[in-house]
């Protein structure tokens, strides 16, 4: 067997793939294909094999012990999305995390929702650096 490649970025036909499985759980081919192909029609071969590289990349894992294989993603949803974020931040935006975040509110109006939900992050990132401390020093 072939040794894992690590660190390969998923190009975005496997992030569909990914997502479809982060959404429904451990799954077959022939799920995952009729998942994928209700937004963008492929074969079922595209499918199979787009599959069978992402486990060798170390993006999915392959349960072969049934006749018909069933496939998880090797990395948690989350985990995935901080390393994208981390290496889209590096690429495009310098390494710039204010470039990053003024990019991605440039794109779209945020919710009010999702800019408490952002304020929210930032206080906790801020309480998490002060160590014992909260916000502006104060103990908590």
């Amino acid at each position: 067997m072939r040794p894992r490649k690590t660190g390969s970025r998923p190009t975005d036909a496997e992030i569909e793939i990914l997502n479809v499985l982060w959404k429904t759980g451990p799954a077959t081919v022939r799920f995952v294909h009729e998942e994928v192909s209700k937004a963008k029609p492929s074969q079922y071969t595209t499918t199979l094999k787009l599959m069978q590289i992402m486990t060798g990349k170390g993006l999915l894992d392959r349960d072969d012990s049934e006749r018909s294989h069933v496939y998880r993603p090797a990395v948690p949803q989350e985990h995935a999305q901080w390393q994208m974020a981390a290496d889209l931040m590096e690429r495009a935006f310098s390494g710039s995390l204010r470039s990053l975040v003024v990019g991605a509110l440039g794109g779209r109006r945020a919710t009010k929702k999702e800019l408490a939900e952002l304020r929210a992050l930032i206080d906790e990132h801020e309480n998490d650096d002060n160590g014992a401390t909260g916000r502006k020093g104060k103990t908590r």
